[in-house]
């Protein structure tokens, strides 16, 4: 896709990404959105997010991301961007619903392509990754490629999960010829925690219990406790890799009440377990090896639920290699 060619003639295009952005969604939007601004004459362009979280404010143009949804601007373009379904867009699904024209780009294998143009390529590492293929490296601008590089490195765990290819450390060293400091990028959205994110940190890990064996690692989060603090869900970024980063375990799974009975589950694997078949399977979408979803109810038949879908599988994949 030629993306300069898709907006000829175009005056006015909005993006969006998908409900609580994580660092891929927000790096997407934002350097997509600086290198339409500057390369394509008396374009106006328009990022909605429903919040961008303090440690993504580093990035040039952060400020500027719309978090009202009350206007009912219509846009001649609109782009989905490292959104699997139109209803994660959230707030901002109007403005896709009524855009002349819909442009998704994506990495989620579940992502059945809804939008009017689809560019979904599940083998590459982020959406950022997917951007950057799509854009002339000599027109990307230091502010682009501070957000395109963001985004990798948060998808890729700083390039330490198995999405990382090649091709994803060739896009990274391009961004980084730019002019990046991918220093700074790297330590203030990635390492750098509050005070509040390492308390629920220690709390999730002091509570955590392992299942199947020890094959699985499982931690959850309340609602009081979470209110105790002052936090919100983004505090919560990190949890679940860092759980997963326990010697012996396959697969890790953390949950966070965001209503009454209601919890945000994240899960993370290594080599067996296909979090996005578990994830699809109860309403929710990702990766293979990340993946999430929303469940309802009491937390020990939803951790017992996800449990059992996991032990399927590490017990299949341990029957096929015997067979």
């Amino acid at each position: 896709m030629n993306l300069l060619t898709e907006l000829e003639g175009v005056s006015k295009v909005a993006m969006a990404g998908h409900l609580r952005p994580d660092g891929d969604a927000i790096g997407a939007c934002i350097g997509l959105c600086h290198y339409l601004r500057e390369n394509v004459p008396g374009l106006a362009v328009t990022v909605y997010m429903e919040d961008v979280p303090p440690q993504y404010h580093l990035l040039r143009g952060a400020d500027e991301v719309r978090t009202d949804f009350s206007s009912d601007e219509k846009y001649e373009v609109f782009f989905a961007l490292d959104c699997a379904d139109a209803s994660r867009l959230g707030k901002a699904r109007k403005y896709f619903d009524s855009a002349d024209r819909t442009i998704c780009i994506d990495h989620h294998v579940s992502n059945p392509g809804y939008a009017d143009a689809n560019v979904i390529l599940p083998d590459a590492s982020s959406t950022s990754e997917i951007i950057c293929g799509l854009l002339d490296e000599e027109r990307i601008s230091v502010a682009a490629a501070e957000a395109l590089y963001l985004g990798i490195v948060h998808d890729t765990g700083v390039f330490r999960h198995s999405c990382t290819a090649p091709e994803t450390m060739e896009m990274a060293a391009k961004l980084m010829r730019r002019g990046i400091d991918s220093t700074r990028i790297i330590n203030e959205s990635f390492y750098d925690k509050t005070y509040v994110q390492n308390q629920l940190l220690g709390r999730a890990l002091s509570r955590s219990v392992l299942l199947l064996n020890g094959k699985i690692i499982f931690s959850y989060m309340r609602m009081k406790e979470m209110e105790l603090y002052g936090a919100v869900s983004n505090d919560m970024e990190g949890i679940v890799e860092t759980l997963m980063g326990t010697t012996g375990t396959e697969a890790s799974i953390f949950m966070y009440e965001t209503a009454p009975d209601e919890y945000k589950v994240s899960m993370r694997s290594r080599d067996i377990v296909d979090c996005s078949v578990i994830a699809k399977a109860l309403g929710g979408g990702g990766h293979v090896r990340a993946a999430g979803c929303s469940v309802y109810g009491e937390i020990c038949d939803a951790v017992d639920t996800i449990a059992h879908h996991m032990e399927e599988q590490i017990l299949n994949a341990k029957e096929e290699k015997h067979a």
